[in-house]
């Protein structure tokens, strides 16, 4: 959801106020006092109320219905172009010989925590010789708001290259560039007719744990002329 601003309140929205505006309505309503709340209020998107017994609970209005059916249209919108673009780059992998899946966890050990890793895309050479497997991994970004997010999370950062001997982030075009991704991770910049490489991603020799190996032999992998089913 992207920041909007009442030009007679000053009050700018964010993802935060679209959360809590969520988890209101969900609930009885019991006040939280606090700043997002004041804020949610002055906008009109939260109106105090009175029960029979004196008790006072926050609800929803109308316009907090509207704001709330806007975000859901555009978290739909933006699940359905950061899947769309999983399914590109998965098919594009397979296309040049590897080995693709997509919506894995594996399990990975970075440091002395072992972490749940859930790549966008997976991929590996199609090859028989250990040492020549190559896994690579790659995280898609649609929106700048979350590519700024996930960028301070060098600890997921850590998980991946623990699993990879590269990592790359494919952003959607016009969100970023090569300067704003650490170096430590290659860049490719989608385009709506191909997929380029802006940066390739440093490589080093890895080798996949055998639970690993074992959660790729359970998953479906990706297949060239494969395409994404239609969400209903």
């Amino acid at each position: 959801m992207t920041d909007a601003r009442d030009p007679s309140s000053g009050i700018r929205l964010t993802r935060a106020h679209d959360r809590r505006l969520r988890a209101m309505y969900r609930s009885a309503g019991w006040p939280c006092l606090d700043g997002i709340e004041i804020e949610l209020l002055g906008h009109g998107l939260l109106e105090r109320v009175t029960d029979g017994r004196g008790s006072e609970y926050l609800r929803v209005t109308d316009a907090g219905i509207a704001r709330l059916a806007q975000s859901l249209n555009q978290n739909r919108q933006a699940f359905n172009a950061h899947e769309t673009l999983v399914d590109r780059v998965a098919r594009e992998m397979a296309g040049q010989g590897r080995i693709a899946w997509r919506g894995l966890i594996l399990l990975g050990k970075p440091d002395d925590a072992w972490q749940h890793l859930k790549p966008d895309v997976f991929s590996i050479r199609n090859t028989t010789v250990e040492d020549y497997v190559e896994p690579l991994v790659h995280e898609i970004k649609v929106r700048r708001a979350d590519l700024l997010c996930d960028l301070r999370k060098p600890e997921k950062r850590a998980g991946y290259r623990a699993l990879a001997s590269g990592c790359y982030y494919v952003l959607a075009e016009g969100i970023g560039t090569a300067e704003d991704i650490p170096p430590e991770c290659g860049v490719m910049i989608a385009t709506p007719t191909q997929i380029l490489v802006i940066r390739p991603a440093p490589r080093r020799a890895i080798r996949l744990a055998f639970h690993q190996w074992m959660a790729l032999t359970k998953a479906q992998r990706i297949h060239a002329d494969d395409r994404l089913e239609p969400m209903l």
